[in-house]
């Protein structure tokens, strides 16, 4: 892991949800939210195989995306946190993916707020995010969490992506 900065918190608490580390036993869950993404859904053994190359990367970096359920419910309903993505660990990417049932309700400004104190907690001064630029309601969170577009680019084939960046206290 890097020393230069603190590790990432395994799990965070807000109000109404709990993030923390998947297991094995949460591909059915990532399974789930995978296929509402339109694209075919991997199966759980691959499923397993995608959280503990997670596990891998958390171990290696420090930074995790969590599973988040809601705490009075003690349903999954999506992932937040950092990862190196399409940037570094010194400032990593925050991301977040909620089922679609649970759109609408600020759950994922909820989660991304609770990932971005912890991302200041481990030392790092600054995020980034990456989004579609068809993404409103992404666009809407990263606004309410202080994030200012930087830059748009093309990508290979997946079209157009919008750079976002936060300062950190």
């Amino acid at each position: 892991m890097s020393t230069a900065y603190a590790p990432m918190p395994a799990a965070l608490e807000t109000r109404r949800l709990r993030l923390q580390l998947w297991t094995d036993a949460d591909a059915e869950d990532l399974c789930l939210l995978a296929a509402e993404r339109g694209t075919a859904a991997p199966r759980v053994e691959r499923a397993r195989e995608i959280l503990a190359e997670g596990r891998a990367a958390t171990a290696t970096t420090g930074l995790a995306l969590l599973r988040i359920t809601r705490l009075a419910e003690g349903d999954f309903i999506g992932y937040c946190g950092l990862l190196v993505g399409r940037a570094s660990v010194d400032e990593p990417e925050i991301a977040y993916e909620l089922l679609q049932r649970t759109h609408g309700h600020g759950y994922a400004t909820e989660a991304a707020g609770a990932v971005l104190d912890a991302a200041a907690a481990t030392g790092r001064k600054r995020l980034w995010s990456t989004v579609r630029p068809w993404n409103t309601p992404s666009f809407r969170v990263l606004e309410k969490l202080g994030f200012e577009r930087d830059r748009v680019c093309a990508e290979d084939g997946d079209g157009e992506l919008v750079w976002l960046t936060r300062e950190l206290p």
